[in-house]
């Protein structure tokens, strides 16, 4: 028997149980979805057949992904390097850095001009010509695993761009085609539907159909009018997205972000977002890695408060997503910087703590994306706080409005009438840097750097897998050149997608320099975080009760323990010195942070410095 047939055997009954509920006991597409998943197993190669079994072994129980080792890094192709071929030539930066999970950001073949940056997908089995051949992936993929490292790959599973072949043949008339989309005769559905569908981009891009002249219908397209989303009703969609899905995988991708998971299965009359019929697509695709390529991992694109997104890592008999994004953490830790009120971030993190061990997360400080302000405004409103002012407030501060912030941001999708604008900047700039390097000002640029340094090991003290954006290691600042773009001027986000400086990477090597104190940091952090199992994601993980005096909740106590290993963490995101009193009778060793050198050290009372941290580690015999 294959291994494939031995895999199979395992999970036949509940994927066709799933299958055939979706589908209505479609046989013969469930027929040809297994002999589809036999035929692309039998295509893997030898040297992806040994990364599986590599990947597949568990150490004590514990997935690899759910180690202390792992490093991530969000780059654009273009912005990064050019082409794939530049991104292979600047792998030993890469591996410098420790980077052992790198996200390219889209880069299959998309139409210039209607691309959402890479997010309209016109054949999902090219790369753009920009920047390369599939050949050119398959070959830096094949040396990122000589290196130990894992490639991740957007895969955009909602929609299809209208230059894909699939519309092409659809608005020529081809009703197998307009069938794998949602066409509708006039406005009159589309527009009672409108009712009960919130918009995604209601400035840039309102409403949730478009009018298709070529066929004389409407189409519908959630995202932008020219992105039409793919109707999952038809199993040919389901069967053929997830045969381009597994393309990929055999092309050297380990990870395969699902982008706008939650978007995937529309019901006529609901909000068509988080269905039951999501979950079971995502736990069928899940299975079809298992039986084709068990080394790779889903990662969902699901960014929602904390009750929406835990339900797609399924449950531990019934998987879905590997891994998730921590998005309600990076909103939180940016409301902790503007008010300087830990309180809101702390009661994030326990429902985080409090979830399974076997659940994921990447923890992030930003993205390609905005900063979006969904935050608890239930818990916060006990402090008096209202959401839209809230909104209000934080996009005042992160664009420098506010006395005393030297951050600079600015506005993304900005609804006057709902308040409900969001944040673009990179961390250097939101942080202050930018600001105080345009001022000349040696003290602000010193606190600026302080606090990029905190944020950054405040993301490597959390469970999960830290992942940078590119750039930020070296403390990159806005470029502002996207104005002047045609195709980006009217996109804020591309404020901080800008082009990596090399000319500024080389100055790493200046210790003095902001791209030397950052960079040199975040290594240093990288490196003992990666040299102590106390960071594993299977540690117990707690918030440390502190006192700053009466009203002052600027300092944040997180503990963590595992197998005779206790981290006590600590972080001031106030611009004032502290003194902290926790209560905590033993002496520690100070791994990071404040105070520099001691080899014990109590932490029963210490002072903290303006955005500084301390780590401090306890071993038991």
């Amino acid at each position: 028997m294959s291994d494939f047939d031995k895999r199979l055997s395992c999970r036949i009954d509940e994927l066709r149980q799933l299958y055939m509920t979706l589908y209505n006991n479609d046989e013969q597409a469930f027929d040809y979805f297994i002999s589809m998943l036999e035929e692309y197993e039998s295509q893997r190669s030898k040297e992806l057949r040994s990364w599986d079994k590599k990947r597949s072994r568990k150490t004590r129980d514990t997935d690899w992904y759910c180690d202390n080792k792992r490093f991530g890094m969000l780059a654009y192709v273009d912005s990064f390097a050019g082409t794939l071929e530049g991104v292979r030539s600047h792998l030993p930066y890469i591996s410098e850095m420790k980077v052992n999970y790198l996200h390219l950001m889209p880069l299959l073949k998309s139409p210039k001009g209607k691309s959402d940056g890479g997010y309209a997908v016109s054949d999902f089995r090219c790369v753009d010509e920009r920047y390369g051949t599939m050949k050119d992936l398959s070959d830096l993929a094949r040396d990122c695993h000589e290196r130990g490292i894992s490639l991740c790959l957007d895969f955009v599973m909602n929609h299809t761009s209208e230059d894909h072949e699939w519309a092409r043949r659809a608005r020529a008339g081809e009703k197998e085609y307009q069938d794998r989309y949602f066409f509708y005769d006039n406005w009159d559905e589309p527009s009672r539907l409108e009712k009960s569908l919130p918009e995604v981009f209601p400035t840039t891009a309102p409403g949730n159909f478009s009018w298709c002249d070529g066929v004389g219908k409407v189409v519908m397209t959630t995202f932008y009018p020219y992105q039409w989303d793919l109707n999952y009703h038809n199993p040919v969609v389901f069967n053929d997205m997830t045969a381009n899905m597994l393309f990929l995988c055999n092309q050297g991708v380990d990870i395969i972000r699902l982008d706008a998971t939650p978007y995937i299965w529309k019901t006529p009359g609901t909000n068509c977002r988080n269905l039951p019929e999501v979950h079971t697509l995502v736990r069928m695709m899940r299975i079809a890695c298992e039986l084709v390529c068990p080394g790779t991992l889903l990662l969902g694109e699901v960014v929602m408060e904390p009750k929406e997104v835990v339900p797609y890592f399924g449950t531990l008999e019934r998987p879905e997503c590997h891994l998730l994004y921590n998005v309600t953490t990076m909103a939180s830790t940016w409301h902790t910087v503007a008010t300087k009120d830990t309180r809101l971030l702390a009661d994030q993190l326990q429902k985080v703590f409090d979830l399974p061990k076997e659940y994921v997360f990447l923890n992030y400080l930003r993205c390609h994306d905005d900063i979006g302000w969904g935050l608890d405004y239930h818990f916060l409103s006990q402090f008096g706080i209202e959401e839209v002012a809230h909104k209000r407030f934080l996009n005042d501060f992160f664009r420098g409005y506010v006395f005393g912030s030297g951050a600079r941001g600015e506005l993304y999708n900005d609804d006057p009438r709902l308040g409900d604008a969001r944040l673009c900047g990179t961390c250097a700039s939101l942080c202050g840097i930018e600001a105080a390097e345009y001022e000349n000002d040696p003290d602000k640029l010193h606190e600026a750097v302080l606090l990029d340094i905190m944020l950054h090991a405040f993301l490597l003290t959390l469970s999960g897998i830290p992942v940078i954006y590119s750039g930020d290691e070296i403390g990159q600042l806005n470029d502002y050149t996207y104005r002047d773009d045609p195709e980006k001027a009217a996109d804020s986000r591309y404020l901080h997608r800008g082009r990596l400086s090399w000319e500024d990477v080389a100055k790493r090597r200046i210790k003095t320099s902001r791209e030397g104190m950052i960079y040199n940091a975040l290594r240093r952090l990288e490196g003992i975080r990666s040299r102590y199992k106390v960071f594993q994601n299977a540690a117990d993980t707690w918030l440390v009760p502190v006192d700053c005096g009466y009203g002052d909740h600027s300092v944040l106590g997180i503990g963590r323990y595992l197998d005779g290993e206790k981290l006590l963490a600590f972080f001031n995101f106030s611009g004032e010195t502290k003194t902290v009193h926790t209560g905590e009778p033993e002496e520690y060793t100070v791994l990071a942070g404040s105070p520099s050198s001691a080899d014990s050290f109590p932490v029963s009372s210490f002072v903290l410095p303006r955005y500084g941290f301390s780590w401090y580690l306890k071993k038991y015999e």
